[in-house]
């Protein structure tokens, strides 16, 4: 029988996480509300329960024109295959901090290096499926993009009407979509202080 780690939360309910998993399994923190570290999880727990929530991290790469650089997501990943989603987006590996996540995210998927990047804010995304502490940044690079063929299908840069033009259409991850109004109310303000 696998055992289990029980981790409070500040509210009354306790999660328990199942210890008995697979060799090389990926781990990631539990972070509370405000993105404070409260446990650690395997992957496959966290995917699937909404409850438990875990750090992301996310970049937008614009390029001199001001077109925003999406990808087309694999359709191997295990969360929606096929569409179009944020420049850069992963996992924040439990004990790994956030600018290091972003850095290696950043090489892994788009072959570049992480170069004049600024912190834009940080969410909680949650849905049926899982619940995600999302650390956003930008940067701004025209490429050449080296992307990662097997997390990526395509990628390309998109004009901002455009993006607007396909939203609710079913093109764009439903996180991308919350998160370009996001975006959106956080350029405008930036570009009008």
């Amino acid at each position: 029988m696998g055992q289990w780690i029980y981790f409070k939360f500040k509210r009354p309910a306790s999660v328990m996480i199942n210890a008995d998993i697979a060799e090389g399994e990926e781990w990631f923190d539990l972070v509370d509300v405000k993105g404070k570290v409260i446990g650690k999880a395997p992957r496959n727990e966290v995917h699937g329960n909404p409850h438990l929530i875990h750090p992301v991290i996310h970049l937008h790469v614009f390029n001199k024109q001001g077109h925003l650089y999406l990808q087309k997501r694999a359709l191997s990943k295990d969360v929606q295959p096929g569409k179009w989603d944020t420049s850069v987006g992963g996992h924040i590996a439990a004990g790994e901090d956030v600018i290091t996540a972003l850095r290696r995210e950043t090489r892994e998927e788009l072959g570049i290096d992480l170069q004049n990047y600024q912190p834009l804010y940080h969410y909680i995304m949650r849905n049926e499926y899982e619940s995600e502490y999302i650390y956003t940044f930008r940067m701004t690079s025209n490429g050449p993009f080296k992307i990662n063929t097997e997390e990526i299908i395509f990628g390309k840069f998109w004009r901002m009407a455009d993006i607007e033009k396909n939203l609710g259409k079913n093109v764009f991850t439903p996180n991308f979509e919350q998160e370009f109004a996001l975006l959106k109310k956080t350029i405008f303000v930036t570009k009008h202080k």
